[in-house]
């Protein structure tokens, strides 16, 4: 799986995330706290089986059950390691990689792709998995049946060949979900509406997967155990809280996609900021645009300034519209607030995120205004609340 997140300066994370584990093929591994917990179930878990079937053991039989949590660990790590030397392959860089309580993910920089490539090394990780669980048959038949080697090696199996089996099932967010994904990504030439559709077969895989966990309910066979009954529920609500943060992620990059400085401007026009009350008013009727346009007032290189307030214009008595000037009557934009008219996309998100103010005066080409930009436009057209066409 792949994540994101906020690498320290020395590339590596910042240790109240984790702890470094350095560098293996020059990418960065954070062991997350969160793994301990995993760990100490692994431990709780499977020490009394240990015990029980080696009792000569002592406490020794906890050592062999935290050795199993070690041996996981790892097969984590190669799971994740497959995912970045595949993306190295393709020229894509790894910013790192976290190993936590629900295995890892491995973060990539953004860059341009394919279908085709994002599957690959998405299967790569599963692909490791179960290349290690077929070594891990073949040590197990070379091993003494009944001895501690022995029964390491066999869960060591069992745990890559489900691990392998399990993240190839197609939906997001395992790494199977690029099935899906790809497969619409292909049919439609829109990778996010196929990480939309990805999210939903996530979405259902985790109903069945709870829904295979109480099926001794559904049938008269009474519940599940209740370590059967945790791990299910667990697993089922990891998936749906994934993949509805599939959902969101690729619902908001098709938002994002199609807004632009231009379609969610109000209309304005450009005024000299040295106008009077009485030629703002003027100027509000004259307009053709219509009764809605904003009024800009721009200095006299032509620069953006501020917005005449409507409610403060309107409240000049007609005897001193004359003598009042536009400044009087209005909200001054912050220092820079402009927005060329063709900003659209994350461009247009990373632009504003450099601008103070929630106000900003859109221009066209030649420099002149064309249009008032709010902040909380760009937001409500990012958030679904309105339409990003308009």
């Amino acid at each position: 799986m792949s994540g994101t997140g906020a690498p320290a300066p020395d590339g590596t994370t910042a240790p109240r995330e984790g702890i470094p584990l350095g560098r293996m093929f020059s990418v960065p591994v954070l062991l997350s706290w969160s793994w301990f917990l995993i760990a100490a179930f692994i431990v709780i878990s499977f020490g009394p089986v240990v015990a029980y079937q080696f009792p000569r053991l002592g406490p020794g039989a906890w050592l062999v059950a935290l050795a199993y949590a070690v041996l996981l660990l790892l097969s984590v790590l190669a799971h994740e390691l497959a995912h970045a030397l595949t993306a190295r392959a393709f020229g894509w860089p790894s910013a790192r990689i976290v190993l936590t309580l629900w295995g890892g993910h491995t973060s990539f920089e953004t860059m341009p792709t394919s279908a085709g490539r994002s599957l690959v090394v998405a299967l790569a990780g599963p692909a490791a998995n179960l290349a290690l669980a077929g070594i891990g048959s073949a040590v197990t038949v070379a091993l003494v049946p009944g001895t501690v080697t022995w029964l390491l090696s066999s869960v060591f199996t069992v745990a890559n060949l489900f691990v392998g089996v399990f993240n190839v099932l197609p939906g997001l967010p395992l790494d199977g979900g690029r099935i899906v994904e790809s497969a619409v990504w292909r049919a439609t030439g829109d990778q996010d509406r196929g990480t939309v559709a990805a999210g939903w077969a996530g979405r259902v895989i985790a109903v069945l997967i709870l829904g295979l966990v109480l099926w001794p309910v559904f049938t008269g066979r009474g519940l599940p155990s209740l370590s059967t009954l945790a791990i299910g529920v667990l697993i089922a609500g990891f998936l749906w809280a994934g993949a509805s943060e599939a959902i969101r992620g690729g619902r908001l990059r098709q938002r994002l996609g199609v807004i632009s400085a231009g379609r969610l401007a109000r209309p304005a026009a450009g005024v000299p900021a040295v106008a009077t009350v009485a030629q703002l008013t003027a100027l509000a009727r004259d307009l053709r645009t219509g009764p809605g346009t904003e009024l800009v007032l721009v200095d006299d290189r032509g620069a953006p300034v501020a917005v005449a307030d409507r409610d403060a214009l309107a409240a000049v008595p007609a005897e001193r519209a004359a003598a009042t000037g536009a400044g009087a009557v209005a909200r001054p934009l912050a220092t820079g607030a402009v927005v060329p008219e063709a900003a659209e996309g994350q461009q247009l998100v990373q632009y504003l995120a450099r601008l103070a103010g929630s106000e900003y005066a859109v221009i066209d080409g030649r420099g002149v205004v064309t249009g008032l930009l709010t902040q909380a436009a760009v937001l409500d057209a990012l958030q679904g609340r309105t339409d990003p066409w308009h």
